[in-house]
């Protein structure tokens, strides 16, 4: 995978930087990084960067808001008027997946937002009598929800595993709150009815963590051992990708928190139907059984080297009814991919931005 060469603009009666940029990846017809607005004439170069995986700070101090049921902790960066990009990590991640991307859209002029998801790092509920449920539905209700306390009409969605998931269920439902959509491993929704037949051993096995999750003795040693199991997933999913120590610990501390094993094992066990959702996101799941079309512009992206359960390309190229592409990120990357390509998943954004 070729590196991505970053040339910045400096707007200096707005003091905001855009940036243009030049990257080919895999082959794929990836176009120019680029400002998210019109740029001025009044503008100088910058001196150009590469972007090296790994080598950004950590966010600065997190901000916190209530939204719906959660107080709801988020990175923010970029100008307060430029368009929003909302960025959902995975499981068993955190929002320094995008630690790497978020700079280079706010590069490009673009205000990026980047929440913990329920159960992770500095989001917690508001009150100890609403249920750990972690159903689909409920999670994208979160996203909207902060959408509106931040004022927030409308975004482009991008995120993987967990927040792939939440964002396709946000671009399906409430497609005028979506503005573009970047999905890694493409159309996630779950289908309960599905979730209910065995797979074949190979598949299962790849599951296996699910299966675990399905017991108490499962539950307690994920508890127990809750950063050695994230640790192992880290390298079974991606299993070309180098991370350090620091990197993954980073990330790990994220896993403290109090409703995290909860949260966690509630998600899978109710895509089992082992678990109930809440009642009142009964209309929402049925409409997502249907497997709603996705009409907003859409890229997906997988990665070469992959070693999480995902879907194959062709199986999901009817699910997305608007202007769309997909692309297959080269070069050993694995399930994290923003974490892992965060050249090429900032270009998808910007890209789609464009349809």
């Amino acid at each position: 995978m070729s590196a991505i060469k970053i040339s910045e603009e400096i707007n200096q009666n707005r003091r905001r930087f855009l940036g243009t940029a030049a990257m080919t990846i895999a082959a794929a017809p990836f176009g120019m990084i680029g400002s998210a607005g019109a740029q001025s004439n009044d503008t100088k170069p910058a001196d150009a960067n590469t972007i090296k995986p790994g080598t950004n700070t950590p966010f600065g101090s997190l901000k916190q808001i209530d939204a719906g049921v959660l107080n709801i902790g988020y990175a923010e960066a970029g100008p307060a008027d430029g368009p929003v990009v909302i960025l959902l990590h995975g499981w068993p991640y955190d929002i320094h997946s995008f630690v790497d991307v978020s700079p280079l859209l706010v590069s490009a002029g673009y205000r990026v937002i980047v929440p913990h998801l329920r159960g992770h790092g500095t989001t917690h509920f508001l009150s100890s009598s609403t249920p750990r449920n972690a159903q689909q539905a409920v999670v994208a209700v979160d996203i909207i929800a902060l959408m509106d306390a931040l004022k927030i009409q409308k975004a482009i969605l991008a995120g993987f595993d967990w927040g792939a998931r939440t964002a396709c269920i946000i671009a399906a439902l409430w497609p005028e709150r979506c503005k573009a959509l970047v999905s890694v491993s493409g159309y996630l929704m779950t289908n309960l009815e599905a979730g209910k037949r065995p797979l074949p051993p190979k598949a299962e096995h790849d599951w296996w963590y699910q299966s675990s999750f399905a017991t108490e003795r499962g539950r307690e040693g994920y508890d127990k051992y809750r950063h050695d199991f994230a640790k192992l997933i880290w390298e079974t999913a991606s299993p070309k990708w180098d991370f350090d120590a620091a990197t993954f610990d980073r990330s790990a501390a994220s896993f403290d928190n109090p409703d995290y094993i909860s949260i966690v094992i509630h998600n899978y066990r109710w895509r089992l139907s082992l678990a109930a959702g809440e009642p009142q996101y009964d209309d929402l799941e049925k409409r997502l059984a249907a497997n709603p079309v996705i009409s907003v512009p859409t890229i997906t992206l997988e990665g070469d080297a992959n070693g999480a359960p995902h879907p194959d390309p062709s199986s999901y190229r009817n699910k997305f009814s608007g202007k769309y592409m997909h692309r297959t990120i080269n070069g050993g990357i694995g399930h994290n991919l923003p974490q892992e390509a965060p050249q090429a998943f900032a270009q998808a954004v910007i890209d789609v931005d464009r349809y």
